[in-house]
């Protein structure tokens, strides 16, 4: 009789899982390039900020808008929907002074390395340039593009031109709208404005990168009009102000991140094709220095602390851990069958391709 009901409970607990998976049928992937552990988890540093060599002659307002002598008040000063809502209802890893380490597993600890490993779980070490070639690995969204489900479902958006490569555009078969690409096809009249705004657009970075606002909004009317179910967007200035040396911006286009990541949640919970059926993922590329602070600016193998990294994930059936304490070493690697078991898929390809995070 002790074995049937233990059974019996055993099936249910099972049935509840199995269905709380069911429910995800919906992916968001954020990246935000370059964006330190070091902020996401403390907030602004003072350190930097007081440096006239970063803070664009305004330490005032940095201080104003971020400072905060509480750490976890400065860091939701920064990035309040991930230390309220995400806080609350989903999972953030990469917190170092818990011990709880995120790392890149390949050797090289800048963008198109990083990015080939979130998306293809197979840190190649011939994947060594940002200049590299079409990746000739496939990439967990045409995988998962492949599948009847997806098929013509799944789109990304990027401000950088190297994603046309990282992902391969011509083998992966889903449009990849980089930098001053514009959206094609049956346009509403805000499409229409978007595409002409940014053919028109200042171009600080040239024609290799836009603003991310572009990005974002191009990405956001295609989630409201051709309701992808699986969507990839890159945003990029967090790194192209570190590189500069602007930490004002760099905090600014931090904390735009932040809120636009909130307005994607919202819209989300708002749609009943969405609400309750679609898991976010967010994270980054590389890290940056820290040891030696003017190393912030940096990146690449020879930057201690380059290789630090985090993620932040919220999905439907899986448990609220809020910020995860638990001394473990992760890896950049394992976010691409990460992304395919939310779905309930598992990523095959020619190539190794790590195992999934628990997230259980």
């Amino acid at each position: 009789m002790m074995r049937k009901a233990v059974f019996l409970i055993f099936l249910i607990l099972y049935t509840i899982t199995v269905q709380a998976q069911q429910k995800i049928e919906n992916i968001i992937i954020i990246t935000t390039d370059g964006l330190r552990w070091q902020e996401v988890f403390t907030g602004m540093d003072s350190a930097i900020a007081n440096n006239k060599l970063y803070n664009q002659g305004d330490s005032a307002y940095i201080f104003k808008n971020y400072w905060s002598n509480n750490t976890k008040e400065r860091r939701e000063k920064l990035m309040p929907f991930f230390w309220s809502t995400l806080q609350q209802q989903g999972q953030l890893y990469g917190n170092r002074m818990h011990g709880n380490k995120v790392d890149n597993a390949n050797r090289y600890w800048f963008s198109y390395p990083g990015y080939n490993e979130i998306f293809t779980g197979y840190p190649d070490t011939a994947v060594n340039s940002n200049d590299y070639r079409n990746n000739p690995h496939a990439n967990v969204l045409e995988y998962i593009h492949q599948q009847p489900a997806y098929k013509n479902k799944v789109a990304a958006f990027t401000a950088w031109d190297a994603f046309d490569r990282i992902l391969n555009e011509p083998r992966c078969g889903f449009p990849v709208i980089a930098a001053f690409d514009t959206v094609s096809g049956k346009l509403t009249e805000k499409q229409k404005l978007l595409n002409t705004m940014l053919l028109n657009s200042f171009r600080p970075w040239k024609s290799s990168e836009c603003l991310d606002m572009f990005t974002h909004y191009a990405a956001f009317e295609y989630l409201k009009t051709r309701n992808p179910k699986v969507l990839y967007i890159a945003y990029g200035e967090t790194d192209e102000w570190a590189h500069a040396g602007e930490y004002r911006y760099y905090l600014d286009a931090t904390k735009q991140v932040d809120k636009w990541i909130e307005e994607i949640w919202n819209y989300v919970q708002a749609n009943k094709k969405y609400k309750n059926k679609t898991a976010l993922l967010i994270t980054t590329d590389h890290g940056r220095g820290d040891k030696n602070k003017k190393d912030w600016t940096s990146h690449g193998s020879n930057i201690i602390g380059a290789n630090e990294i985090w993620f932040a994930v919220m999905a439907p059936g899986l448990p609220a851990k809020g910020e995860v304490k638990e001394d473990v070493q992760l890896y950049q690697k394992q976010l691409a069958q990460t992304i395919a078991k939310l779905l309930g898929l598992s990523f095959i390809a020619e190539h190794p391709v790590a195992e999934a995070v628990n997230l259980k």
